[in-house]
């Protein structure tokens, strides 16, 4: 059997011609080309996880920092320590690894990082690991952001955040025996989450204390992914019970820095459980009602005329665009992977069907057999990995609704997600494609 970057390097290359598009036809992929979005200025522009380099327009000499997370952007701990140089405009390299539980580790980072953890930091060619302690360190180098994550300010914060984060825990990573059990520990969250709205309260602003700083860094990444998953699997909306939470998270919408960082429900609700050892949904109809919409849409996924529970932010102007540029980087490997290697050919067909959907409203049947493999990719779309949460959206719908369209197997169930493991979200086919030829 072929390797998925093997297989795409032999499918035949697309015509310089653009031709002119048809309504009801797929569209050629010169066609969608011209249709995407510019590639963005990764390096002095928004921040973005696809970058490796951030300079926020200072000179690459300047750089004194490598920072080592993980290829998928999942990774909470590196996420934390990402954002605060986002927020510092520290300039940084950024050096991608994979996480285990999505593939192999890489041999190099072993040798330099024995423990495989992530994340670690090279800060003037000294190697630190363990996130708190990488972010005293830039503390010591760069200063903090506002308040140092061991003043008197912080220090109970970061206690708080710690005691969320075992409810949290105990609430959706333990099979409880009955309603009893179930409700006494979504009630020891909801407790410790109110703590957090009460000291959300207590400053002039949104934010811990006052104005952005390492207190709300350290609460961000969990408390980003207790949403999802409560959402999920509880029927448990957080924004909605706590509106102090809300207003932080509508305040760290507004910041370009944790825009490129944040996911969505469903990429959480999934990459959860085999980092987290197992998730329990409650099995309650809202439960079940949410976890519908989370995977299959429509989206948002709240009633209409209610707030988004996801995201405070319209979705921008160039959300399509951004989408469909980001298939087509790599359209190859995803035709190979998702094309079960027997029919790449309908599958090749199948997804322009999609994009042309998604790009200019316009609806063609797939080649028969297709909606599978039209439904894997849509349940395996990563933000923020592959694209922010507004384009996933986006593209998620228009695979769905084009596999829905197959004239012959329209019901055909996608591969199922693993729950032990994410390997179907392995990095290396597309590494490798990457460093082909074009």
């Amino acid at each position: 059997m072929l390797h998925p970057a093997a297989l795409a390097a032999l499918l035949p290359a697309e015509s310089s011609s653009p031709g002119v598009f048809s309504p009801g036809l797929s569209a050629t992929w010169t066609q969608l080309e011209g249709w995407a979005a510019p590639l963005p200025d990764r390096i002095n522009g928004p921040a973005s996880a696809q970058a490796t380099l951030r300079l926020f327009g200072q000179s690459e000499s300047s750089v004194r920092v490598t920072l080592y997370r993980d290829h998928h952007a999942w990774c909470p701990y590196c996420q934390k320590v990402w954002l605060w140089l986002e927020e510092k405009r520290i300039p940084y390299r950024v050096r991608k690894v994979t996480m285990v539980c999505y593939g192999q580790k890489e041999s190099w980072y072993r040798q330099l990082v024995p423990s495989g953890m992530l994340p670690a930091l090279e800060l003037d060619g000294q190697l630190i690991t363990e996130s708190d302690r990488i972010l005293l360190a830039l503390e010591a180098a760069f200063g903090p952001l506002r308040f140092a994550m061991e003043a008197p300010e912080v220090m109970p914060l970061r206690r708080l955040e710690r005691l969320l984060f075992r409810a949290w825990c105990q609430w959706l990573c333990v099979p409880h025996p009955g309603p009893s059990s179930e409700t006494q520990a979504a009630q020891d969250f909801d407790r410790i989450a109110t703590a957090m709205a009460e000291a959300l309260g207590a400053g002039p602003g949104p934010f811990l204390l006052g104005e952005i700083s390492s207190a709300d860094l350290v609460f961000v990444p969990y408390v980003e992914r207790m949403g999802a998953s409560l959402a999920y699997y509880k029927g448990y909306l957080l924004r909605r019970r706590h509106a102090a939470i809300d207003r932080w998270f509508r305040a760290l919408e507004e910041r370009p820095a944790y825009l490129a960082t944040q996911s969505d429900f469903h990429t959480h609700a999934h990459d959860l459980p085999p980092q987290m050892g197992g998730c329990y949904a409650d099995g309650s109809p809202l439960q079940r009602q949410l976890a519908e919409r989370i995977d299959y849409g429509p989206w948002p996924i709240g009633a209409p005329g209610e707030d988004d529970p996801e995201t405070s932010q319209a979705e921008p102007p160039d959300a399509v665009a951004v989408a469909l540029a980001r298939v087509l980087r790599h359209r190859r490997t995803l035709v190979a992977r998702y094309g079960d290697l027997g029919d790449s050919d309908s599958f090749d067909t199948a997804l322009r069907c999609a994009l042309t959907l998604l790009s200019r409203g316009s609806a063609c049947p797939p080649p028969g057999g297709t909606a599978a493999g039209l439904r894997s990719l849509a349940q395996r779309i990563s933000v923020p990995r592959d694209m922010p949460l507004h384009a996933a959206r986006r593209l998620r719908q228009a695979l769905l609704q084009t596999a829905a369209l197959d004239p012959v197997a329209a019901a055909a169930p996608g591969h199922p997600l693993p729950l032990q493991h994410r390997r179907d979200q392995d990095p290396q086919p597309f590494l490798m494609a990457s460093r082909e030829p074009a």
